[in-house]
């Protein structure tokens, strides 16, 4: 089991109820996307699971460990076989591309290791191999702050690859980026999680890139679970209910097509006004 949530609840500081009685597993390998609207959730699931926040009731295991009272050892061993995604990379402005990119395994390797590679990458080649995959081979030495925010977010995108993590979290990581190439990146990480057989769980704005990538679709409504199914079995009316806070008008990245990817039962009134 890659991760198990069992009437999971998150309430922050300020007493605001982010999640509530969230129960949700996945397998080994499984690929997910988390849909909904805005302010729904899905972050602070994506954070939980990272271990990035601790659940405030229920009981959740992360990678066969159960997150409550573990050692500060014990987290952070833990938090190496996670790689997250962020919407806005957490990469400092001056920091040149190949060192953002091997900060993936700074967990992974002992401490002398971590801070030579601070001053002299250690592994220029994987770092280059994994920005090829994402077209930036050619960013290998530019500062972080000369690129684009789309680039960034790749940049964001090749450490995680880089990392090869057991459990890959994905925050709007395409948020920065056109419709086509977005999808291009998204279905990379699908790709690379099925080949490893890793777990990806990926928070995503746009509903027809859910459901044109990922088998396995969450829809997340006021931090509770609206359904869990195949993305084969999601329909529009089920869409739009998700969505009737926002006017049952769903996000889509492709506005130029007009329509989702086929959805179950397909029918011509399922089309989206965008």
């Amino acid at each position: 089991m890659s991760f198990a949530l069992d009437g999971v609840g998150l309430t922050h500081a300020n007493g605001f109820a982010a999640l509530a009685e969230i129960t949700l597993q996945a397998k080994r390998g499984e690929r997910i996307a988390l849909i909904g609207p805005s302010g729904a959730g899905k972050t602070s699931l994506i954070s939980l699971l990272g271990t990035a926040l601790a659940p405030s009731a229920g009981r959740a295991t992360v990678l066969d460990t159960p997150l409550g009272g573990l050692s500060a050892a014990a987290l952070q061993a833990l938090r190496t076989r996670i790689g997250t995604v962020h919407q806005a990379p957490p990469i400092p402005p001056q920091q040149r591309v190949v060192t953002a990119v091997l900060a993936g395994k700074l967990g992974q390797w002992p401490a002398w290791k971590a801070l030579v590679s601070l001053l002299y990458p250690l592994d220029a080649p994987g770092a280059r191999a994994a920005l090829a995959r994402l077209d930036l081979a050619d960013k290998l030495f530019a500062r972080c702050d000369q690129l684009s925010g789309g680039q960034l977010q790749r940049v964001g995108i090749a450490r995680v690859l880089y990392h090869q993590a057991d459990l890959m979290l994905a925050d709007e990581p395409v948020s920065a980026l056109d419709p086509a190439l977005a999808m291009a990146t998204v279905q990379l990480l699908v790709d690379d999680a099925e080949r490893r057989g890793a777990t990806l769980v990926a928070s995503l704005h746009a509903v027809d890139l859910a459901l044109g990538c990922f088998p396995r679709i969450v829809g997340i409504k006021a931090g509770r679970i609206a359904f869990d199914m195949p993305a084969s079995e999601v329909t529009v009316p089920l869409l739009q209910e998700l969505y009737a806070s926002e006017g049952g008008e769903l996000p889509v990245q492709a506005h130029e097509a007009h329509t989702l990817p086929p959805l179950a039962p397909p029918a011509p009134a399922n089309r989206i006004a965008c």
